[in-house]
């Protein structure tokens, strides 16, 4: 049974830093991606990595924030830098492309103050 856990989220001033994590059990993925969701709005893709490596950002998050993968341990990380009150949401991995994605996990929210 393919599991998707995230975890790492928290509480943060204006100008804090976290990392995320996103451990995957079951599977042996090949791209992730990091998604979040604020309250009212659709959940967007905000990074995602190839097995290779590859990176890719959305322009919201571009310049602040890594990520990066540890395959010998099914984990994915997002670390986000100077985070703003517009980084506020809940934060969820799943594979990409869509068609690959499984069930959503319980998310990681991540909540800053200004």
């Amino acid at each position: 049974q393919v599991q998707l856990v995230e975890s790492g989220g928290g509480l943060v001033q204006a100008g804090g830093s976290l990392r995320l994590s996103c451990a995957a059990s079951g599977i042996t993925f090949n791209t992730m991606g990091w998604y979040r969701q604020a309250p009212g709005k659709q959940r967007e893709l905000v990074a995602s990595i190839s097995r290779g490596g590859s990176t890719n950002y959305a322009d919201s998050v571009k310049g602040r924030s890594t990520i990066s993968r540890d395959n010998a341990k099914n984990t994915v990380y997002l670390q986000m830098n100077s985070l703003n009150p517009e980084d506020t949401a809940v934060y969820y991995c799943n594979f990409l492309p869509a068609t690959t994605r499984r069930s959503w996990g319980q998310g990681t929210q991540v909540t800053v103050s200004s």
